[in-house]
């Protein structure tokens, strides 16, 4: 058999000479030249500036992020994980910001909760934001090998110019943790799929990055759909038993335990959330009602045509042979190989932006306008987050293709930044951002900044100016005795349902020796953050919703009802679910009190009985495990909302009719 002739053998010394280099420095093959290095900087923090001032801009706290620091009250005070004291109902859909929200709070020690919850989100939507031009800007590092480029900001561009993209960097919820995660999971993807500049024995790295794809889910469970392809695409590339070991342990071993720890304390297999909103449920007509709203304002189809042929132009000039890839490329199975490649990571960020937007048009989508959307498309411009833009040597790139690439894509960069600085500007929704209309879809933002008159709500205090919200303070200082508070038709008051007493002792018998009832107060309310924040711990808040209300959480969701919003509990149930006054004059008199008396009969049903137990008897170790081996069933139960038709399904008679209410 001939030998190898010695050129061949010296580029095979020198491959392995370079190989030797990155195993013993972990120093990366290719290096950036200077200039594709300080501008990829640049452009990461011109970014981050105005997106960051952009959103400072348009700073608020929304109500729903105000749930979430009601829950982190509870943590701090010794309660638990829970909305209402005595009560395990998980009233946020992000475990992680939770918990996040808790550490910085307790942290920030007495600095106001709002605060907290606005830099971490401000700061988390910026550093989101700058990890996924980095993962961009890591991506073409290979392509550009010896040559001289500009790195411009391209998809982060759009991102950024979205008014809702700044709207939600901020707002409280888990938008600016959940740009922050999407970011970090591109990035490491990226340099996963790039064994060559990446030590690909680190087992270190291979285990942080299991654990980051497997914490998907804490922070959204939707996020799931993402984390799990990432952990599925590591599986498969892994060469050995003992490397998939690790990658199931480190991605799975949080995820699972917390998924025992719901079972166990919550009873049910997915957040409160997802069973008031049924997320399995579908609204298609809705979801593509909602897409459009999002798109309309700002005609996001322009930059989509503008970047689709960007990341083409792009893809085709990456692709130059060279003798080192195969040669440094790791040797273990042509499939395996492909699946841990640059090609294959993009192709799994656009996947999953795209399985993410096809799950939330088939849910509906949402209330707030554009906000489920704006992840999914966060990850749909991850590949071209930044783009390069080469400088013509005439040496790594022939004079004139590299004129016509560079020329190429500076056009379309100039039509992305033209549409840019037009959307940033945009109305968004116009006349209609804080009309309820029949699309149930209003600017969140707008519509509390005009509710409340302040420009940006930020505290629980500011939410005082929204309608009803100062009566509900006035309310409660007016019954020491306890009462159940309905919202009235009049912005400046409540009707109230008192406390039912206990029966005087006949006169000349010894007293009971009972201690007095303690007076309690619960508030009935659609708008949970603003109320919780703003009252007591010690009052109970609930609404008709399912948020917070467990009877609510297991009734059917309403065909026509507003998206987000579409189950709503008669307040019937919530006077016979608990302490107050069942008959009139108590009951208020637009409120059949024969539907009280059904529903009061109806919640003796035992399987309702059973899943009322589940989140209000002492958690105990026989009632974690009880409610870990009927989590399933529990989250499966429904209840109808009409209590008649409830004591029909649960075969419980109808209890008489009483006199009808008075007249006035």
């Amino acid at each position: 058999m001939p030998s190898a002739s010695p050129g061949l053998e010296a580029i095979k010394r020198e491959v392995m000479r370079r190989r030797a280099a990155v195993r013993r420095v972990g120093r990366p093959v290719f290096a950036y030249a200077t200039v594709v290095r300080v501008s990829l900087w640049i452009s990461v923090a011109v970014v981050a500036v105005l997106f960051g001032w952009g959103s400072w801009q348009r700073r608020w706290i929304a109500d729903d992020g105000l749930i979430v620091l009601r829950t982190v009250r509870n943590l701090l005070a010794g309660n638990g994980p829970v909305f209402n004291q005595g009560e395990r109902v998980e009233a946020n859909t992000s475990t992680a910001w939770t918990y996040l929200m808790y550490v910085g709070s307790w942290v920030g020690g007495p600095m106001r909760m709002e605060y907290v919850a606005l830099a971490l989100a401000l700061g988390l939507s910026v550093l989101g934001v700058a990890l996924l031009m980095l993962g961009a800007g890591r991506l073409y590092a290979p392509s550009l090998r010896g040559a001289r480029a500009i790195m411009l900001p391209a998809g982060a561009l759009v991102y950024i110019a979205l008014p809702p993209a700044r709207d939600f960097a901020t707002s409280g919820l888990e938008s600016g943790l959940a740009l922050a995660y999407l970011g970090l999971l591109w990035w490491m993807m990226v340099c996963w799929g790039q064994p060559l500049r990446t030590r690909p024995d680190n087992r270190f790295f291979l285990a942080a990055l299991a654990f980051v794809a497997g914490f998907s889910v804490l922070v959204r469970p939707d996020f799931a759909l993402m984390g799990g392809l990432a952990l599925i695409m590591m599986l498969i590339a892994a060469r050995t038993w003992q490397r998939r070991v690790l990658i199931v342990v480190a991605g799975g071993f949080l995820p699972v335990a917390y998924e025992i720890f719901r079972m166990g304390y919550y009873g049910l297999l997915v957040p409160g959330t997802a069973l008031a909103k049924d997320a399995a449920g579908d609204k298609w007509s809705q979801g593509m009602i909602y897409l459009s709203n999002f798109n309309a304002p700002y005609a996001i189809w322009a930059p989509v045509v503008l970047l689709v042929p960007l990341g083409l132009l792009l893809m085709a000039a990456r692709r130059r042979p060279s003798f080192l890839r195969p040669a440094l490329a790791p040797n273990y199975g042509r499939f395996a190989r492909a699946v841990q490649s640059p090609p294959a990571v993009v192709v799994f960020v656009l996947v999953s932006g795209l399985l993410q937007a096809l799950y939330w048009i088939r849910q509906g989508g949402d209330f707030m306008h554009a906000r489920v959307l704006l992840a999914p498309l966060f990850c749909l411009l991850a590949p071209v987050a930044v783009i390069p833009v080469v400088i013509p040597d005439g040496k790594v790139y022939l004079r004139e293709t590299g004129l016509w690439l560079s020329g190429a894509a500076g056009v379309l960069w100039l039509g992305i930044a033209g549409w840019s600085l037009w959307a940033a500007n945009s109305p968004g929704m116009g006349d209609d951002a804080t009309h309820v209309t029949y699309s149930g879809i209003v600017d969140e933002r707008r519509f509390y900044a005009q509710a409340t008159g302040r420009a940006h709500p930020l505290t629980a205090a500011d939410y005082l100016d929204y309608p009803r919200m100062a009566a509900i303070l006035t309310a409660l200082n007016n019954t020491p005795d306890g009462a159940l508070l309905l919202p009235s038709g009049n912005y400046t008051q409540w009707d109230l349902v008192p406390m039912s007493q206990p029966a005087p002792p006949p006169p000349g018998s010894p007293p009971s020796g009972k201690p007095p009832q303690k007076p309690q107060h619960t508030v009935f309310f659609t708008n949970l953050g603003m109320v919780g924040m703003n009252v007591g711990l010690d009052v109970r808040v609930i609404d008709q919703i399912g948020l917070a209300n467990p009877i609510a959480q297991h009734t059917g969701r309403l065909q026509h009802g507003r998206i987000g919003h579409d189950k709503n509990l008669f307040p019937d149930w919530v006077i016979a679910d608990g302490p107050w006054v069942k008959v009139y004059p108590g009951v208020p008199g637009y409120l059949d009190a024969n539907w009280v008396a059904q529903a009061t009969a109806a919640l003796q049903c035992p399987e309702t009985q059973a899943v009322l137990s589940s989140v209000r008897a002492p958690m105990t170790p026989h009632r974690f495990v009880s409610n870990f081996l009927h989590s399933f069933k529990f989250t499966q139960y429904q209840i109808d909302r009409v209590p008649l038709y409830e004591l029909a399904r649960c075969g419980l008679p109808v209890p008489e009719a009483g006199p009808p209410p008075p007249r006035e």
